[in-house]
């Protein structure tokens, strides 16, 4: 194991690499209640819905673990299957399978596109400014999502967000885990985060934020499995519906863009937590990173569990000490035993993890001094994405605003021959993309 994982080569242990993947399933843990929730919307069954998400986080985040030896966890993304719940399956004629074909066509072409080295090429067109902004752009994003779910800020129609109810249980039990955390990890206690969660997860039982499970074995449904070549009542393939289907097909390309460029946010956030983030802005072992996060977007749709993608709040483990994919294979491994013990799970609320993704998004933020906010090339379009990313709500958006903004300001300052070919491409993309949104 030591050798396999490189754990001494990287200043790390078993017992830290146990610890951070820990940490991170317990930020990921929503996900199992969540991802089930939403796609029983759409019709898939709760149960099988509850299977799919457990073991497809738990397959692919070991697979991540085993191949690219990163501290990375994957698992259904949000948004994306909340847009299988009321859109995809929508336009599909109320049929499941056939969203989770968009899905599953989605993540194949993306695998290509990795195997073809466009994926990594892209990556490295990137200017190094635009990539300092990405992390600082994640950090304010995960800041912001931490919030959300603690309740301390909260969708106010006058001002778009605003403080929340600072007596509600929620944001006291969000509270609590931000103080805690601070306070651990500024006297140095080894696993700050994950104490921080638990903690506030045990502060929350007499507040009625922390329920109590309703059992604690789950019974496996496998019958979402294989969802794409699964038939409707008429006979025909999900699959075969998609490509039939130009709409459809239109939804798997803004998806795959959406996809391409999360990934890449996320690996740069958790490379700087992790310590595999080079001087000038590149993720180590990038290209297998980026193999599994595509497999696992088609897997994703082929579980019948939305697509399945690089979790951001990995940063939590790596930023617990997470330095090799030791990490992911106990994340890994705690999904797949969630499967069978998924009510027990179910008590680790968002409040309680509020403190580990604020304070991650306070370590994010150290890359600011990294640009040149003096250099309109440099500094406005890395505003766009720093600023975009929290702002939009989403990952893809902001970098598309900052590529796009990188395009233009280079014209108009006479310095278009710092823009790289692939760096038009995914300009014109973005707009391709926005315009078809």
């Amino acid at each position: 194991m030591e050798q396999f994982f490189k754990l001494s080569e990287r200043g790390s242990n078993v017992g830290t690499e146990l610890r951070a993947g820990l940490t991170t399933f317990l930020a990921m843990a929503y996900i199992i209640a969540v991802n089930p929730l939403l796609l029983s919307e759409a019709g898939i069954p709760a149960a099988a819905a509850v299977t799919a998400t457990c073991l497809g986080a738990g397959i692919m985040t070991i697979l991540m673990g085993v191949f690219s030896n990163r501290p990375l966890a994957c698992a259904s993304g949000m948004g994306v299957n909340a847009v299988v719940a009321y859109t995809l399956t929508a336009v599909a004629g109320g049929d499941w399978h056939a969203a989770n074909a968009v899905i599953f066509i989605e993540g194949v072409a993306i695998l290509i596109l990795v195997l073809c080295g466009l994926r990594e090429a892209i990556m490295d067109a990137i200017p190094v400014s635009l990539r300092h902004a990405i992390s600082v752009g994640l950090g304010l994003f995960i800041a912001m999502i931490g919030l959300k779910d603690g309740g301390i800020i909260v969708a106010d129609e006058s001002t778009m967000v605003t403080l929340g109810e600072v007596t509600s249980p929620t944001f006291i039990i969000a509270l609590i885990s931000i103080i805690a955390t601070v306070v651990l990890y500024s006297l140095r206690v080894p696993g700050a985060l994950l104490i921080g969660i638990v903690v506030s997860v045990i502060a929350g039982i007499p507040l009625g934020v922390t329920q109590m499970p309703t059992g604690i074995v789950s019974g496996l449904d496998f019958s979402s499995i294989g969802a794409p070549f699964l038939t409707d009542e008429g006979g025909t393939m999900g699959i075969v519906k998609v490509l039939t289907n130009p709409t459809l097909i239109v939804f798997a390309f803004s998806l795959m863009m959406s996809d391409f460029f999360d990934t890449m946010g996320t690996a740069m956030a958790v490379a700087k937590q992790g310590d595999f983030l080079t001087e000038d802005g590149n993720v180590k072992d990038i290209k297998q990173i980026l193999i599994v996060d595509s497999a696992a977007a088609a897997v994703g749709g082929f579980f019948g569990a939305s697509s399945i993608t690089t979790f951001v709040e990995s940063t939590s483990g790596a930023a617990d000490g997470g330095r090799s994919g030791l990490t992911s294979v106990t994340t890994g491994v705690l999904f797949l035993l969630a499967a069978f013990f998924s009510p027990i799970i179910a008590i680790v609320n968002s409040a309680a993890t509020c403190g580990a993704l604020v304070f991650v998004g306070f370590l994010m933020m150290g890359e600011v001094h990294e640009i040149d906010w003096s250099d309109l090339l440099e500094g406005f379009p890395a505003f766009m994405i720093a600023a975009g990313v929290p702002f939009t709500y989403s990952i893809s958006d902001g970098i598309g605003f900052g590529f796009i903004a990188y395009v233009i300001v280079a014209a108009v300052t006479g310095q278009i021959k710092k823009v790289k070919p692939l760096m038009w491409v995914a300009a014109i993309a973005f707009l391709v993309y926005f315009l078809l949104a």
